[in-house]
């Protein structure tokens, strides 16, 4: 549908809302002058009552999951009592031309009493409701969508910045043996010959040295490379800390850390020491904080 359609169907959506609302209005104002509601008060009830309708109806277009669902009950709920006024303004000819007696809406006095409170308790339900609906469309905050590549972003930002100790171990695959029988060789007789069969010379075997032997020989006649001393600006100024020393480090730069950030990569990055030194000083912070909670 193009755009000229659509704003079509919404002022007819409108109009015919608009002459519902004309009718119910009749209605809902009779009620309230019933009940004790002055002209002022009687002519803004039903706005009110379908007006919360209404509020009811765009926060379910908003919010989502259990704040949609609440949404729908308090539209339902506001439909089916805007509905039993209007079929009790039906069926009671006074209220139309406003002889009936104050607060008497029904024969039956269970009756009359159930629809008095009905028609009371909506103004101050329509505050409560509407107050609660405007707080959660305030406060929605849609999800984003998720695409293919955030998703591959942050899974290969996550594992990059986890430790060698937080990463799942791996396991070999079982090795099945192969259970197929092979063909047994079959023996191939040979036809006797008659013809004269002349000797082979004999070779003598050329000695041979062992494999160990000639590998050691080969590795051993390769000249080696001359290695010098490692020259001063290469060489580390700082000083090789003791474990007293990086714990206490560590125990300082994490203070303020909460426990899910505290990690061997973590750690290893805040201290710069190796990832062994970082996955034992992570160990003793988690022991000192669950000697301190204990």
């Amino acid at each position: 549908m193009n755009r000229t359609g659509k704003t079509l169907l919404i002022l007819a959506l409108v109009a015919v809302v608009g002459m519902a609302f004309r009718v119910s209005w009749n209605a809902l104002r009779d009620i309230a002058n019933a009940v004790g509601a002055d002209a002022t008060a009687a002519t803004l009830y039903p706005f009110v009552v379908d007006g919360l309708m209404a509020v009811a109806l765009v926060a379910t277009l908003v919010l989502a999951d259990d704040d949609r669902k609440f949404a729908l009950r308090v539209l339902g709920t506001y439909t089916a009592a805007s509905l039993v006024l209007n079929y009790v303004h039906g069926l009671v000819p006074e209220l139309h031309g406003r002889t009936v007696d104050w607060g008497r809406l029904a024969d039956w006095d269970p009756a009359n009493w159930a629809l008095v409170l009905l028609a009371t308790s909506l103004p101050v339900g329509s505050i409560y409701f509407g107050s609660d609906l405007v707080a959660k469309v305030l406060h929605h905050r849609p999800a984003p969508i998720p695409t293919a590549d955030t998703n591959a972003e942050e899974s290969s930002e996550t594992i990059m910045k986890r430790s060698t100790a937080d990463l799942p171990v791996s396991t070999w695959a079982p090795i099945t043996p192969n259970t197929v029988a092979l063909p047994r060789p079959v023996r191939v007789g040979f036809v006797k010959s008659t013809l004269p069969v002349k000797p082979l010379p004999s070779i003598a075997p050329t000695p041979t040295a062992p494999i160990e032997r000639r590998a050691t020989a080969a590795e051993s006649a390769r000249p080696r490379r001359a290695t010098g001393r490692v020259p001063a600006v290469a060489k580390s100024t700082r000083a090789k800390r003791t474990p007293e020393q990086l714990l206490t480090e560590a125990r300082a730069v994490t203070a303020d850390w909460p426990d899910a950030k505290l990690t061997g990569e973590g750690i290893r990055r805040a201290v710069h020491t190796s990832p062994a030194n970082a996955r034992v000083l992570r160990e003793a912070l988690r022991a000192e904080r669950a000697q301190a909670v204990a």
